[in-house]
């Protein structure tokens, strides 16, 4: 490799040009941005109070069209089947149409951006559709220099009547009512009104391209409890030892339990199967004995479906209460119809829903929320996040229309706890602007709101991309954790959007974001730090590694279906991409990243080797002699070696406060080794799983490669943020973390000076083998606070 690209990789914000060419290096880089919030009326830190002071005012044209009345037919007799064409240059817009109706009520708003006005005039047209030839009733027109301007709160502005003229400005029959003003996006009229420059979309097409709100189902762990069974009736009754197990299924997840060590008519299990389930409950339980006959048959021996609506709710580890349900069976009548005939067999089961867990659908350490399912055990919140999604730009051609130009209709989603945005979608330009603000309750600030960029291709038109089969492509996201921003600052970033494909990894543009995090009490936001990250029955009766990976793959199909279902959808490629489904499989990429962020952590362990290795060779003689001078005073004075270490440790954390972070952690492609990657490691990590290669010996080795790898890769992971976390201790990425972490070395650096060393040594090796019963199984105030800390997988890709 040139000595010039060797440079380029090691430059973090200019990395080396992915294909070989001599195109100058793409910038990576987050970008400081001075946008005129509010309209000019915020900037820096400066507090306004309004919904729209985190984002760029933008002005538009609204006109409502209300009603009309005494609307004549072309002959003068009958009724007409009215509707309003709107028309301000080369835009149209049309109401929707009635039929035979004199006085029609639309109630509709249309709205154009100022800088996209390029009439002095807009026209106002009445048409009637049952006309054959000249469909005109009658036509107003308004000035636009002439139009009042309103902003918020202000009340609306009141509609009026006006005459209708013909095209020679005369007179005719029928008045409508209108109302027209220029206002901002905080009008209350924006969000559901038709923008002009977006009515080439009709018909599902209009609602995909709206801004909207969502929220995540509720979500609950449903535990099934399979206790025995009695009086089973098998086919072969001269069967001695069956082998009978108990299959579970709640839509299209299934779980059998171990075959019963009990090898009779009445085996005993009492074994727990886990679900995932969301409110409304819809789907009911369906639970089957069965009997395995053969190495690949198993009997039915009796079913029962249990509704899930009148299933007890706990909040705590209380036994629920059992309860025996009647198994039925299929039986062939003479006839050849099937019924269902009620047996005397039975089965004993406790099914609860565990209100106590928090249901994970995210990655834990990229978790936007640990809340618990019961609001019962709901904490009051600590603060406001506000997130200004102002533009984007230099964003790439997604798509390509009939005469080969291509083109972008972006929109982003934003996901924070239970709540989900989606910004109306911006057509047919590569540098949109949003301008749209949204705010969230905060309960925890160590959690991560994730940003997305999208394409949509569910627009009316081929030329749109639309159709059945059509998915929405992803542009890039963007991770915040909220624990690495200053309380009440605002931070306007332009952030770049960057995606990994088995081309390579490429930068698709770049995100303009305004976020603020707002506390409302700075000392309960402290006590979070010392209390567990998740709800308490996490840790009273956790659940396995196996078990959470497998829940939360129930947890995000539930959500993506539910969100699918809403109007317009929330589609399944865009809510698995902000769920990160699918990152914890096998990839060579990332795992080199991982051993590289390991080797990282010890790098200081290195470094010191090196250091102590000088000393003992004299290499400096200066600093050996002063070695040897404070081993001196160690040895002298013992209880000055905990109080020198939590000062040095203060002063290090000190000096590190003009050197901190300011900004917020972004994408790095360094970090991921996304820059590096090789075309057959990239190959490998986008193939299916099963692989999709065609030699069946390669591709049982590489199944079962990539299976233990991906358990292995989470472990080292695990390794990486530990270490990471004692890193960031010093670091001021979490301001409020590095404080008290401070404020406690100065305490220790106190205490540890007066007390006697040999008293401190005794009441922690007390307390370190305490007796059991004198211990919780809650973790304790140091670990809590440990898990909180941020590490860097927020910057991995």
């Amino acid at each position: 490799m040139p000595p010039k690209q060797n440079q380029n990789i090691k430059n973090r914000n200019q990395p080396t040009n992915l294909h070989g060419n001599s195109n100058p290096p793409v910038d990576f880089s987050l970008k400081e941005t001075s946008p005129s919030l509010g309209g000019g009326r915020a900037s820096g830190i400066e507090r306004v109070g309004t919904a729209f002071d985190l984002v760029e005012q933008m002005e538009y044209l609204f006109l409502r069209v209300v009603k009309a009345k005494e609307l004549p037919t072309k002959d003068g007799n009958g009724s007409p089947d009215p509707f309003v064409e709107v028309k301000l240059g080369s835009l149209k817009a049309i109401t929707k149409n009635f039929e035979n109706i004199s006085n029609p009520e639309w109630n509709q708003v249309f709205s154009i951006l100022s800088d996209r006005i390029q009439s002095p005039g807009l026209e106002v047209l009445v048409r009637d559709k049952g006309r054959t030839a000249d469909d005109l009733i009658g036509m107003t027109m308004f000035d636009i220099v002439e139009v009042p301007k309103r902003v918020p709160p202000d009340s609306p502005l009141a509609p009026q009547w006006y005459r209708l003229e013909n095209k020679k400005g005369d007179k005719v029959r029928g008045d409508l009512m209108l109302a027209v003003w220029i206002g901002t996006q905080a009008d209350e009229a924006f969000p559901e009104a038709f923008h002009l420059d977006a009515m080439a979309v009709s018909g599902d097409g209009i609602a995909n391209i709206r801004s909207k709100v969502y929220l995540s189902p509720r979500l609950w762990y449903l535990r099934v409890n399979v206790i025995e069974a009695l009086d089973l009736q098998l086919a072969d009754r001269n069967r001695q030892q069956p082998e009978i197990s108990v299959k579970v299924s709640l839509g299209n997840v299934s779980l059998k339990t171990k075959i019963s060590l009990i090898k009779n008519l009445s085996p005993f299990w009492n074994e727990d199967l886990i679900f995932v389930v969301a409110e409304p409950f819809e789907e009911q339980l369906a639970l089957s004995v069965e009997d395995k006959v053969g190495s690949n048959k198993d009997e039915v021996l009796g079913k029962c479906v249990i509704p899930l609506n009148n299933v007890e709710k706990r909040l705590d580890f209380k036994t629920p209460v059992s309860r025996w349900y009647g198994l039925e069976k299929h039986s062939v009548s003479e006839n050849g119809q099937k019924n269902l005939v009620k047996l005397n067999s039975r089965v004993h089961l406790r099914i609860s829903l565990d209100g106590g867990y928090h249901v994970l659908d995210e990655l834990t350490h990229l978790s936007s929320d640990f809340k618990p399912t019961a609001k019962q055990l709901w904490r009051p919140g600590i603060g406001v996040l506000e997130l200004g999604i102002l533009s984007a730009h230099g964003l790439s051609a997604m798509k390509m229309t009939k005469d080969g130009h291509g083109v972008t209709d972006a929109y982003c989603v934003v996901k924070y706890g239970q709540k989900w945005i989606r910004t109306r979608t911006i057509l047919n330009s590569m540098n949109p602007k949003w301008n749209e603000q949204y705010t969230w309750e905060v309960f925890d600030p160590c959690t991560v709101v994730t940003v997305g960029v999208f394409d949509n291709c569910h627009l009316q038109g081929a030329d749109k991309g639309g159709g059945a089969g059509a998915r929405d492509s992803k542009i890039g996201k963007v991770r915040i954790r909220l624990s690495t921003l200053e309380t009440d600052r605002v931070y306007t970033h332009s952030y770049p959007l960057i995606v990994l494909s088995p081309s390579g990894v490429k930068k698709m543009g770049e995100v303009q974001l305004a976020v603020r995090f707002s506390c409302s009490s700075l000392l309960n936001m402290l006590q979070i730090y010392t209390r567990p990250l998740l709800p308490n029955l996490h840790h009273q009766h956790p659940l396995t590694q196996y078990q959470i990976e497998r829940l939360r793959y129930q947890a995000t199909q539930i959500v993506s279906m539910r969100l699918s279902r809403a109007e317009p959808p929330l589609r399944k490629e865009v809510v698995d991409y902000m769920l990160d489904v699918g990152s914890n499989s096998w990839s060579l990429r990332r795992s080199r990243a991982i051993v590289f962020r390991i080797a990282s952590i010890f790098s200081g362990v290195v470094a010191f080797y090196k250091w102590f290795n000088g000393i003992c060779t004299w290499r400096k003689p200066i600093s050996t002699v002063f070695v040897h001078v404070a081993l001196l005073i160690f040895v002298s004075f013992p209880r000055m070696i905990l109080s020198t270490f939590f000062l040095y440790l203060l002063v290090i954390g000190i000096c590190k406060y003009r050197v901190r972070p300011r900004h917020p952690p972004h994408m790095d492609i360094i970090l991921s080794h996304a820059d590096r990657a090789l075309p057959d490691e990239l190959d490998e990590e986008f193939d299916t799983n099963p692989s999709s290669r065609p030699a069946d010996v390669i591709k049982l080795r590489y199944d079962r490669l990539r299976n233990v790898g991906s358990w292995m890769q989470i472990t080292a992971a695990d390794l990486a943020n530990q270490g990471e976390r004692f890193y960031s201790l010093l670091s001021w990425r979490d301001p409020r973390a590095t404080a008290l972490f401070l404020i406690f070395c100065f305490i220790a650096c106190i205490v540890v000076y007066f007390t006697p060393f040999q008293a401190i040594v005794v009441v922690w090796g007390f307390y370190a083998m305490r007796h059991p019963r004198f211990r919780d199984k809650h973790p304790s105030m140091p670990i809590n606070f440990f898990k909180r800390l941020p590490a860097q997988t927020d910057c991995l890709l």
